[in-house]
């Protein structure tokens, strides 16, 4: 009797197991998914969360790279607004051409360089673009930034158009799901490694899979017994720890200057990311100062008092499937859910800040910061217009709190003087 009961759990468990896995080879049949058969691909979510993912459809990660073309490109390619003069002999011109869009160079008149428009890389505040040579990856040499319209790229030299610059891998663990490589080519006398991709296997944008990891199993399961509403053979991000939390974000959100172990696009969720870089976000609090505001928020916002005296972590603020950017008062809200007078914490210029005080704390206690990572040269050598991006260190900046008063006052706002 033992042994028959035994047998029937046994049953019980392995069968649905077993239409699992068979069924992962199948769910993507007509196009499968270039991660692999435990990949279902982010159209198979839409069935159960449609409402999640048609808002995720209109936020900073899912559009982080794009197809380039007349409606992903954020500058003009009207005459007199499509032009960048490096001198007045030498220009690129960003033209509309029979099979696509393009970046020429022009030198006293003359075509020396042209290339197309492939990939689009950001849009919040500016945007790059990416030209594929046979297998290899470069970057256009003109970006467009939403407060200067055309311009240089960052970091490039203002004196002349530079298409040289590959683009690799570690570009794409940020800005994309996953790219496959080829095997690694070598070019030249100095043996120079050349990154090498599988075109058709670029998956654009930060999709459902690169946060909540494989879901084949999961959407094999949950589809052959739609009764049962707790997700299966997935990571839900309630179940994570902290650190596992800030994991999940610090894989793009933690700098580019660590030592990459091994490629972060098999990270999943509940994964230590000090696995896959040399110097993990999550360890004791470093000082912000040496800190870039491009791309260490994790870093930043674990040195923050806020963040060390409290269970906070990105999503405490953030929910990554609405767009909110611009949203300062649902912000400030997220910041007064901590800092009451109850707990002896407001902030000690509520009385003079009066209603002010519900709109905006973001802009005195994470103002935005220049990066010195991202430079940009504008036309004439030399002339350098900061990149601001709003730090996540959390913090009483005193320049930034004057401004903010002065602002109140100049509008005649502030509840006295």
């Amino acid at each position: 009797m033992k042994s028959n009961r035994k047998l029937f759990l046994i049953i019980i468990f392995i069968v649905p197991l077993v239409f699992i896995f068979s069924q992962c080879l199948t769910i993507n049949k007509d196009k499968p998914d270039p991660r692999g058969d435990i990949f279902a691909g982010s159209s198979t979510c839409i069935k159960c969360h449609k409402d999640v993912y048609d808002n995720y459809l209109h936020t900073a990660h899912f559009s982080t790279t794009r197809l380039a073309d007349i409606h992903s490109i954020g500058g003009s390619f009207s005459p007199h607004d499509n032009t960048f003069y490096f001198t007045k002999d030498l220009k690129v011109v960003m033209e509309k051409r029979a099979d696509g869009l393009y970046q020429v160079t022009y030198s006293k008149g003359k075509q020396i360089n042209a290339e197309r428009f492939d990939i689009t890389f950001g849009g919040l505040k500016a945007e790059s673009y990416l030209y594929w040579k046979g297998n290899q990856m470069y970057q256009l040499p003109m970006s467009y930034f939403r407060s200067l319209g055309w311009t240089n790229s960052p970091g490039f030299d203002s004196t002349y158009a530079n298409y040289t610059r590959m683009i690799g891998r570690r570009c794409f663990e940020c800005h994309s799901s996953y790219i496959k490589d080829l095997p690694v080519e070598t070019q030249g006398l100095q043996s120079l490694d050349v990154e090498s991709f599988d075109k058709n296997s670029l998956i654009l944008g930060i999709d459902c899979e690169r946060c909540h990891g494989p879901s084949a199993n999961h959407v094999n399961y949950q589809t052959a017994y739609p009764e049962e509403k707790k997700a299966k053979y997935i990571a839900t991000y309630a179940s994570l720890s902290r650190a596992q939390k800030i994991s999940m974000c610090a894989v793009c959100h933690s700098g580019n200057k660590n030592l990459i172990l091994k490629t972060t696009f098999v990270f999943k969720p509940g994964d230590d990311l000090g696995n896959f870089v040399e110097n993990p976000p999550y360890q004791k609090p470093v000082d912000s100062a040496k800190l870039d505001v491009h791309a260490n928020q994790s870093q930043l916002l674990a040195s923050s008092k806020c963040f060390i005296n409290s269970n906070m972590d990105c999503a405490t603020c953030h929910n990554v499937h609405q767009n909110e950017r611009g949203n300062l008062a649902m912000y400030s809200q997220k910041c007064m859910n901590c800092h009451t007078t109850a707990n002896h914490n407001f902030c000690p210029m509520a009385p003079k800040l009066g209603a002010a005080i519900k709109n905006n704390c973001i802009d005195c206690h994470m103002p935005a910061r220049s990066s010195s990572i991202i430079t940009i040269e504008t036309e004439g050598k030399g002339k350098k217009v900061p990149y601001l991006v709003r730090t996540h260190h959390i913090a009483v900046y005193a320049d930034a709190s004057q401004k903010i008063i002065n602002y109140l006052k100049n509008n005649n706002k502030l509840t006295f003087k």
